[in-house]
């Protein structure tokens, strides 16, 4: 199969790095100057220094290793500063079209309100803070929906009667592919309602965040001495922390099957059934619960739909072993090969 029909992680990375852009920052990427070339080397230094950064909790030497600028600290370091140079960009570009009157609501978008705010504190809002903003939401917006969807895609690619009852759903619900001239327009007419009668969609999705949390560790630091609901004693100061990633495959909660991917379990008479935050922890729970559960939600819900009413997919290699990278979220180690086999019309 000629292998321009491959699907490859950096198709989802641009999508997802795309969306938050737009949505986060009002900014169509491709008007950076030189957004391409720099954007993808953004990417990439973004996700080895997530990676790097991590890998100081298990080495020892790391403080050493960075007075010296020596092994990964060097190599942290050259990252750090490709992303300190590409989101000054960010930030100018979008006080350049504010400056034009292009963007009358400032409203609009999150960067506009904290480039609003920014005038009436400079100090305090600098360029630095907006940064560090920024940075924020590219994480929360990039890597959690682009690593989620990669583990989607894998999943279905490993459970075809999964993948093909989804595509089914999605075939009943939307209309024809026949009547568009390509995939873009097919999107502009997905509404809210269609989105809402995905149950079936939304209960996979669900069980690949189940399966592979994007945060698969996290935890708190106590601002004060406390108790634990099971009476341990929390000192101030003191980290507590959760792992995610085994809390969804534990028989305890999810049943003997737990470790097999079933969007079944999520329904009720066709109907999604949200659980309790508290034992599906992929979005946390209480008052830090994540703001952009149900954006998330959509944008992956969106991205599926129009994957899968247009393609077929199949892993590139079956017999690969797919595992992630030890960082801050879970990234499919070496990204995810896929052929995106063209279905015949309906």
């Amino acid at each position: 199969m000629d292998c321009s029909n491959c699907m490859e992680k950096e198709y989802i990375n641009e999508s997802t790095l795309d969306s938050i852009f737009k949505v986060g920052f009002g900014i169509d990427l491709k008007c950076i100057e030189g957004s391409s070339k720099e954007g993808n080397a953004f990417m990439k230094a973004f996700d080895d220094a997530n990676e790097m950064v991590y890998w100081r909790y298990v080495d020892p030497f790391w403080k050493l290793k960075r007075a010296l600028n020596i092994g990964n600290e060097a190599a942290l370091k050259t990252n750090i500063q490709l992303i300190h140079t590409f989101v000054p960009n960010v930030i100018s570009t979008k006080r350049q079209l504010l400056s034009t009157k292009l963007y009358m609501n400032v409203k609009e978008d999150i960067l506009s309100r904290f480039l609003v705010e920014s005038e009436k504190d400079p100090e305090t809002m600098n360029d630095k803070y907006l940064r560090e903003i920024i940075l924020n939401f590219i994480m929360a917006g990039k890597d959690t929906s682009a690593n989620t969807l990669f583990w989607f895609f894998y999943m279905l690619s490993k459970n075809p009667l999964i993948r093909e009852r989804i595509a089914q759903q999605v075939m009943d619900i939307t209309v024809s592919e026949a009547k568009y001239e390509n995939v873009e327009d097919f999107v502009a007419t997905i509404t809210d309602a269609t989105l809402d009668q995905m149950h079936y969609l939304h209960a996979a999705i669900t069980e690949t965040l189940r399966l592979y949390p994007v945060v698969p560790v996290d935890g708190r630091c106590a601002r004060e001495d406390d108790i634990l609901p099971d009476g341990h004693k929390v000192k101030k100061g003191d980290g507590v922390y959760y792992m995610a990633y085994a809390v969804g495959r534990m028989p305890k909660f999810w049943g003997e099957d737990a470790h097999i991917c079933r969007p079944e379990r999520w329904l009720q008479n066709g109907v999604f059934q949200p659980q309790s935050p508290f034992k599906f922890v992929a979005f946390h729970a209480g008052p830090r619960i994540c703001l952009g559960k149900d954006f998330a939600y959509r944008q992956m819900k969106i991205v599926s739909i129009a994957v899968l009413r247009f393609f077929r997919l199949k892993l590139v290699d079956d017999m690969k072993t797919i595992t992630y990278r030890t960082m801050f979220t879970l990234l499919m180690k070496e990204g995810l090969r896929l052929y995106a086999v063209p279905r015949a019309p309906t």
